[in-house]
């Protein structure tokens, strides 16, 4: 991520494929796990240093960019049958609500938002 930073407390950040990362994990038939990741990630989030609540994130995810390590597999997710690539290249999510610590660094925020796959938001 990448900063631009004005003389208030408030901070933008670009989100960077190269040092970010979409990961997922499904149970497949109740027997195993998969895990997969998607590599083209973009988006931004603004962080208000003072009031957290006031943040936001904004991430745009392209599907066709999934891996599963798993050739066939990633074919068929692309598919119809899934994330219909050619038609819906992109999931997005939009934060709604930030919560977290104030002024402590390092800390975890959760981060309550919709989730638009396919065109369905939820």
């Amino acid at each position: 991520m990448t900063s631009t930073q004005a003389y208030t407390d408030v901070s933008t950040w670009s989100i960077d494929s190269a040092h970010s990362e979409v990961g997922f994990a499904v149970k497949h038939l109740m027997i195993s796990t998969v895990k997969g990741h998607f590599a083209d990630v973009q988006g931004t989030i603004t962080m208000h240093e003072s009031d957290p609540s006031r943040s936001s994130a904004e991430v745009i995810i392209e599907t066709a960019s999934i891996d599963t390590r798993s050739r066939d597999r990633d074919k068929h997710l692309r598919s119809a049958d899934f994330f219909e690539v050619e038609k819906w290249p992109n999931i997005t999510f939009r934060s709604r609500k930030v919560e977290g610590a104030t002024g402590k660094e390092g800390k975890s925020f959760r981060v309550t938002g919709d989730l638009t796959i396919r065109d369905v938001t939820r």
